[in-house]
């Protein structure tokens, strides 16, 4: 995944708002995203209206240009999954359009192309999330170059970064006359990656169902708070295999299923051919002793405070 060259800089940024609210200031962020689409509007207001967020007064904010943008991106990724998917049935064609607009799939392509530093805002709570989102997907795009492009980061993808793209798409609808090919055509290159048939991973719970399935082993999950994280714990046949965290427990699910998928499917860590549980009262110590080894691996790892068991 490419990012924007001024993405390391953004994430320290201490200023409520980025972009100057002068009138240079905001036609230097409009030539900033018609260079970055390739598309030169007629009526450049309509882009302003869509790089000012609700907190900052001033200016109508991008609200009515986002619920468009939502909508038209949703037809125009129906109309694109359908004509190139001839062989697709009706579930594989929502599983495709959700995987390219879902919040997550936009907020990344916001993040990969520094989008949020261009809006009027003043909002320095939004601007604390949204630089936490951006290291989170920095930090994991280091440790995982192969990282899924619909996401699975370990913070909650903030829904302005979403908003943002929705609106600039918005902005090219109306301004081309509602024009769906020219938008798809416009908006293309800011949404690639575009998951494909072919390129498309299962979701991660369904793919560990399935594989296990296959090999009769039995799944299960466990799950815990420790303070404001979600920790969860994937057990295959009664070993953990798969540790994953998150303040969303959808998201701390995801991530431990995903580090169980990549130690399942690797050969050489020896976990494809898994022993089967001990019996109940058979060294079922050993396996608490090693649950705790692990969690106390992922603590050190994350830098949170040991648990302590009740």
């Amino acid at each position: 995944m490419m990012l924007g060259p001024a993405v390391a800089d953004f994430v320290a940024f201490s200023s409520p708002t980025l972009v100057d609210a002068s009138d240079d200031g905001m036609r230097a962020a409009v030539a900033t995203v018609e260079r970055l689409l390739g598309y030169s509007f007629r009526d450049r207001r309509l882009l302003e209206e869509a790089l000012t967020h609700p907190s900052y007064l001033e200016h109508p904010s991008y609200q009515r240009l986002e619920f468009v943008g939502d909508a038209a991106l949703g037809i125009a990724f129906t109309n694109h999954v359908y004509l190139t998917n001839p062989d697709a049935n009706a579930g594989q064609l929502s599983t495709l359009r959700s995987a390219n607009i879902s919040t997550e799939k936009l907020a990344r392509a916001a993040v990969r192309h520094d989008l949020y530093r261009l809006i009027r805002r003043n909002s320095p709570r939004l601007d604390h999330m949204v630089a936490n989102f951006t290291r989170s997907v920095l930090r994991e795009l280091e440790e995982e170059e192969d990282l899924e492009p619909y996401g699975g980061c370990t913070i909650k993808a903030p829904k302005v970064l979403a908003d943002i793209v929705e609106s600039i798409a918005a902005a090219v609808y109306i301004d081309c006359g509602f024009d769906l090919k020219l938008l798809w055509k416009v908006m293309r290159g800011m949404l690639e990656p575009i998951i494909t048939m072919e390129t498309l991973c299962q979701q991660p719970v369904t793919a560990l169902y399935e594989f296990c399935q296959k090999r009769k082993k039995s799944i299960d999950f466990k799950h815990w708070k420790m303070g404001n994280m979600n920790v969860m714990i994937v057990f295959v046949d009664g070993q953990i295999i798969g540790i994953g965290s998150s303040e969303q427990k959808i998201i701390a699910k995801l991530n431990a299923t995903r580090d169980a998928l990549e130690k399942l499917s690797c050969p050489e860590a020896g976990f494809m051919d898994i022993e089967p549980p001990l019996a109940e009262g058979g060294g079922g110590g050993e396996q608490i002793q090693t649950s705790k080894q692990k969690l106390h691996e992922l603590c050190t790892k994350k830098r949170w405070p040991k648990p302590v068991y009740k």
